[in-house]
């Protein structure tokens, strides 16, 4: 589609030149002209033309904090349990996966979702389990305070009564001293790392298949673009080849601005040096791009953030550490962004950053924290004089409870104090930190910055820290292209920026409060082309084979659960005619009935159950 006409559209624009239109156009991958459908059509060559059916279109979403490359290698091993409502039916959801993984594969859940979130209000024990899953290996992360382990997974990890605790982990025990299949991060999430490290990883076509549904996914919710993180145990440049080689394949359906995250501790130098001769800053196209360094710059500037657990005291030593990190970065013009929680850690590291500046100007290149839950107006300042910016994510939305538990509601109010860090000027960006905490999804996120509620309901702000609905829109597309370089060319629907835009399934400025988080992408375009399209617009969309390997539980699942219910759950139950009610238990009245049980958006489906029929 090098000539592109979408009319009959709802168009937020973002531009304030012209906010709102009903019409664009695109010409080899750029906006040529946004107005009034006859505006637009002037001078257009033979345009493929599509209908939007009035249906609201807004900038494609921009994720400033994610871990797409890893998450990609994996997407298709994990069973995803983001979005559900309930723990009975994640549960049945890995049972199902459980009958269906052949030895020796694992069955993970890998974050993305909270036990507040479950109407039960509670994780799994590792009693029922176990009671699912004898023989199978289970791993199941809650973010980063504890993972569960069934006892086929402790014993295909090794783990035993000999197994010693790694330092900042535990190995909760029984009576006995044998491990009970809890891990706990206390207070840092390494133990919870490497074990999963320790499972099977998918063959590299596989990974090649897996990388391309997750973007899919990501698509499909409408995300145009990423700045990847790095992450730990990813290394630079053994695991980037399948994202490289997408690339080279014409493959890319998401735009990614990626950083390199030190793996070695007491050689950051030595890596951030070895990478500053390989890969030059902002290297490569507009589809696969250098970032620059972190969030990991030293091991020892790194707060982890576990709010059920006490807050973290870097160690005497990192300041001589990260000075010479930065001093190297900034003479090799790296842009350069690291992890940092609490406002403690922030004071520490701009003490350094300015000493640095002071010798080696910063000069505008592009540096930023990341996530910065408790920072004060002090620190925000300082971040401003240095022309520094601030990602942040919804981590809150899965960990508010637990700090208000510690801290207080009153200290939550401004945790972290968005209103405040848009007044002071500094560049905001949004993004979610997944996919190993928070899911993936942006609306989650949107509807967090708007409502100030976790998605297990706790109101945490008040009015003062609340956004406005295209305020929160603006971080998510103008305010996250800051944090790439890309300010000038992404973000809005104006002429000459790049022609990423999705059409949502609801309109975000029209919908109550409690649907902000169910919205998707029912089209998404990333530089004039159709990437994903749903319902009127699905045979746009280019075709994705299934997911590798056929037990994936991609295949059946799906990713993100919109709506709350268990994708894949009651249709299967129900078609294979064995006669179970998550409801009511088992029975086989229901089954022997002609009735179209698997169409869960239609009647009998969206009952979960046509029982109550007979």
């Amino acid at each position: 589609m090098s000539t592109l006409l979408v009319r009959n559209a709802r168009i937020t624009t973002l531009d304030p030149s012209c906010p709102q239109a009903d019409a664009l156009a695109v010409v080899d991958g750029r906006i040529v002209a946004v107005g009034t459908e006859a505006q637009v059509r002037a001078g257009l060559d033979a345009p493929t033309v599509i209908d939007a059916g009035g249906r609201r279109l807004v900038p494609g979403l921009n994720d400033s904090h994610t871990h797409l490359i890893r998450g990609g290698l994996n997407y298709n091993l994990e069973l995803r349990w983001d979005g559900l409502r309930s723990l009975a039916d994640a549960m049945a959801m890995l049972k199902a996966q459980v009958d269906n993984t052949p030895a020796p594969q694992w069955v993970r859940v890998v974050g993305g979702f909270t036990a507040e979130q479950f109407v039960e209000k509670r994780l799994p024990t590792l009693e029922e389990i176990n009671a699912i899953a004898p023989d199978t290996p289970v791993f199941l992360l809650h973010l980063y305070d504890r993972a569960l382990l069934n006892r086929a997974a402790l014993r295909a990890c090794g783990y035993d009564r000999n197994t010693p605790d790694p330092p900042g982990g535990q190995i909760a025990r029984d009576s006995r001293g044998n491990p009970t299949g809890l891990l706990l991060a206390k207070p840092n999430a390494l133990i919870l790392y490497a074990t999963l490290a320790k499972g099977p990883r998918l063959p590299i076509e596989y990974q090649a298949n897996s990388t391309r549904h997750f973007m899919r996914e990501l698509n499909r919710l409408g995300i145009t673009s990423v700045i990847d993180a790095g992450g730990g145990f990813q290394n630079y440049p053994e695991d980037y080849q399948v994202i490289e080689q997408l690339h080279r394949d014409g493959e890319l359906t998401v735009r990614i601005a990626y950083n390199l995250f030190t793996q070695n501790k007491g050689g950051e130098v030595q890596d951030f040096q070895h990478w500053s001769e390989i890969v030059a800053p902002r290297q490569g196209d507009d589809l696969l791009r250098h970032n620059g360094a972190g969030e990991m710059l030293v091991f020892s500037a790194a707060d982890f953030e576990l709010f059920n657990e006490p807050r973290p005291e870097l160690p005497p030593g990192m300041e001589p550490e990260l000075d010479a990190v930065v001093r190297l970065l900034v003479e090799k013009r790296w842009p350069f962004r690291i992890h940092a929680t609490y406002d403690e850690s922030i004071d520490r590291i701009l003490d350094v950053y300015e000493q640095v500046n002071r010798e080696i100007p910063f000069d505008g290149l592009h540096w930023f924290i990341d996530h910065a839950e408790t920072i004060t107006p002090r620190n925000i300042d300082r971040i401003r004089a240095l022309g520094g910016g601030l990602a942040i994510q919804h981590r809150m939305a899965y960990q508010g409870e637990a700090f208000v538990q510690r801290y207080g509601r009153e200290a939550a109010r401004h945790t972290p104090p968005v209103r405040r860090m848009l007044q002071a000027g500094v560049p905001v960006g949004a993004g979610t930190d997944a996919t190993r905490v928070a899911s993936y999804n942006p609306w989650v996120a949107l509807s967090w910055l708007v409502t100030g509620r976790t998605v297990g309901g706790l109101s945490l702000y008040g009015e003062e820290n609340l956004l406005e609905r295209e305020e929160a829109l603006r971080l998510w597309t103008q305010g996250s292209a800051w944090f790439s370089g890309d300010q000038d060319r992404k973000g809005r629907l104006a002429v000459g920026q790049l022609a990423d835009f999705c059409v949502l399934s609801s309109d975000f400025f029209a919908v109550d409060d409690a649907s902000i988080a169910d919205i998707t992408s029912v089209l998404t375009v990333v530089g004039g082309r159709v990437v994903h399209g749903d319902g009127d617009f699905a045979a746009l969309a280019p075709t994705l084979p299934p997911a590798m390997p056929d037990w994936s539980p991609v295949n059946r699942f799906g990713g993100y659960h919109v709506g709350g219910t268990a994708t894949g759950l009651v249709a299967h139950a129900h078609a294979h005619g064995h006669g179970g009610c998550r409801t009511h238990g088992a029975h086989g009245h229901a089954a022997a009935h002609a009735v179209p049980t698997d169409a869960p958006n239609a009647f009998w489906g969206a009952m979960g159950c046509s029982c109550f029929a007979f």
